[in-house]
Formats: C-alpha cells, sequence, structure tokens
C-alpha cells in the first residue's frame, strides 16, 4: 500500500493550487459585494438629500402662501378701514350660555347689589343673537345616540 510519492506531490499541489484560486475568487466577490453596498449607500444619500430639498421647497412654498394670506388680509382690513365696535357681531360665549344670570333670582340680585355699593353697576348685557342651529334631525339622533352611549357607560363603572 505504498503510494507513488511523485503522484501525492502532485496531488497536493493541485489541491493547494485551487485553495489559492478558491481564495481569489472570494475576495474578487468580497470587493464587488462592498463597492455593491457603496453604491447602495450613495443611492440611500442622494434620495435623502432630494427628499430633503422637496420637504424644504414645500415648506418655502407654504411660508410664501402664508405670507401672501397675510397680506391680502392686510390689504383688505386697509381697504375696510376702522370697524366701530357697535357694527361687530355678538357672539355667544360659554359663560353667557352657562351662567344663569344676575336678575335669574331674587336672592342673586339682592346679593350682587348689595356687593356693589362701592363699584358702579355693570351695564346691562346687550341681548346675544339667536345662533342657528343645524337643521338636520340625523345630527340631533347622533348627539342622543352618543349621550344615551355615555350614559350606559357612567352606569357601567357605578354598577361594578
Amino acid at each position: 500500500m505504498s503510494e507513488d510519492p511523485d503522484n501525492t506531490g502532485a496531488a497536493t499541489a493541485e489541491a493547494r493550487a485551487r485553495a489559492v484560486e478558491l481564495r481569489e475568487e472570494k475576495a474578487i466577490t468580497d470587493e464587488r459585494r462592498a463597492e455593491e453596498e457603496e453604491a447602495k449607500a450613495q443611492d440611500a444619500v442622494a434620495a435623502a438629500q432630494k427628499e430633503e430639498s422637496k420637504k424644504e421647497r414645500k415648506r418655502r412654498e407654504a411660508e410664501e402662501r402664508k405670507q401672501a394670506a397675510v397680506a391680502e388680509a392686510e390689504r383688505a382690513r386697509e381697504q375696510a378701514g376702522p370697524t366701530p365696535p357697535e357694527s361687530r357681531e355678538a357672539t355667544v360665549s360659554g359663560a353667557a350660555v352657562s351662567s344663569p344670570g344676575v336678575g335669574s333670582e331674587p336672592k342673586a340680585a339682592a346679593a350682587a347689589g348689595a356687593g356693589s355699593r362701592a363699584r358702579p353697576a355693570p351695564a346691562a348685557p346687550r341681548p346675544a343673537r339667536p345662533v342657528d342651529g343645524p337643521e338636520k334631525p340625523e345630527l340631533y339622533l347622533a348627539a342622543a345616540f352618543a349621550g344615551a352611549f355615555l350614559f350606559a357607560r357612567i352606569l357601567k363603572r357605578i354598577a361594578e
């Protein structure tokens, strides 16, 4: 079972040569992958810069539209001239709607009159214009449903 020493030497040399070829191919492949990754990174940077410039352009356009609207509003105010306070429309505030007012109960009126001796009496509030409500019954139905739902949730919490 002795082998020919020349044959083993040739096989070893071929194996070594094949290993060197494989390492060379692997190095070439690694270099190509690195180049591809670098190209992808450069593409990503270019896309990010393009996106950033697009957002900057949109921001600039929005700022220009805002400035144009402000200038137009200013021109409209100048053309309209000063408005006297009596011509402004009355608005309904939450306080005016929710508070009963001084004259709603006699005790409240007496208490308000007793505390205001040092100060002049406040001017009578102007009657507010009636607020036009929507003429859509589905909105009333939706509000009733939402109220019933909230009421049911509150009762459920109380029952727990």
